[in-house]
């Protein structure tokens, strides 16, 4: 298995409290068994901190930032005011994502006869060094498993893989939505932005969804609906493109608005 002994400097690590003294935190890191890092009470949070219980208790689970790592020593510097909530919040999922990854995997070894050791010597490293982390690559089996068939992934376990990442993993979807207004001067205004419409709604992609709905003039809401941002952004830029081209060339105009959330 692709793990490290020991975290690397500026890397981000779920801990758990084990002991609180006057002067720092020890913390038991749960991603490298065996290891502990140390929270000096400068690092604990900014500004003066008079009880550092309460800040940190036993038993909690937190996220830090490495400072220092010293192998010779078994000894690693652990910083919890250098980890923003976004940071913080990401570390969390990632690690989550982590920990479902591992116990898919023990399922797909089992199915298929195999100890956890063998499969990843055998193709799940692989995977990892592909992909980012194990969880990825279920999750992009789960979206389309011959994606890892055209990465040059085969073997009579991708047929498992494939059924344990159908079952366990829900690809995630977002939406964004926005208000276009649009306007014709032309006799027939009505039916060119029916046709402008129309055309905004085809996407390229079959997993990308695009909805219009009516307001009120002359406002209508567009969604898109698609697998990450980057595809959602793209084709709401193609389908504003799309109007806007339609409706310029018939007597009208078209302004956007990022519809603002509640």
């Amino acid at each position: 298995m692709l793990k490290k002994d020991y975290p690397e400097v500026g890397e981000f690590v779920v801990g758990t409290v084990i002991k609180v003294h006057g002067f720092g935190s020890f913390v038991s890191l749960d991603e490298y068994p065996k290891r502990e890092g140390f929270i000096h009470i400068s690092e604990i949070a900014t500004g003066w901190v008079k009880h550092i219980r309460n800040y940190v208790r036993e038993k909690q689970k937190i996220v830090c930032k490495v400072l220092r790592v010293d192998p010779t020593k078994n000894h690693i510097d652990l910083s919890l005011k250098r980890v923003n909530e976004h940071q913080r919040r990401d570390k969390i999922q990632e690690w989550k994502n982590r920990r479902r990854a591992d116990k898919l995997f023990e399922m797909v070894a089992e199915n298929v006869g195999r100890t956890v050791e063998q499969c990843y010597r055998e193709f799940g490293n692989n995977l990892i060094k592909n992909y980012g982390s194990l969880y990825d690559a279920f999750e992009e089996c789960a979206y389309d498993c011959n994606t890892l068939k055209n990465d040059g992934f085969d073997g009579d376990w991708l047929k498992d893989f494939k059924a344990i990442a159908e079952d366990n993993i829900s690809i995630p979807f977002v939406e964004i939505k926005g208000i276009m207004m649009i306007k014709s001067w032309d006799s027939e205004g009505i039916k060119h932005i029916r046709d402008a419409l129309l055309l905004a709604e085809r996407s390229e992609y079959e997993d990308v969804e695009i909805q219009i709905k009516y307001v009120g003039a002359p406002r209508y809401l567009i969604t898109v609906r698609a697998p990450d941002y980057k595809i959602a952004e793209g084709q709401m830029k193609k389908a504003l493109q799309k109007v806007t081209e339609h409706i310029i060339n018939h007597k009208g105009e078209c302004e956007f608005k990022r519809e603002l959330e509640d």
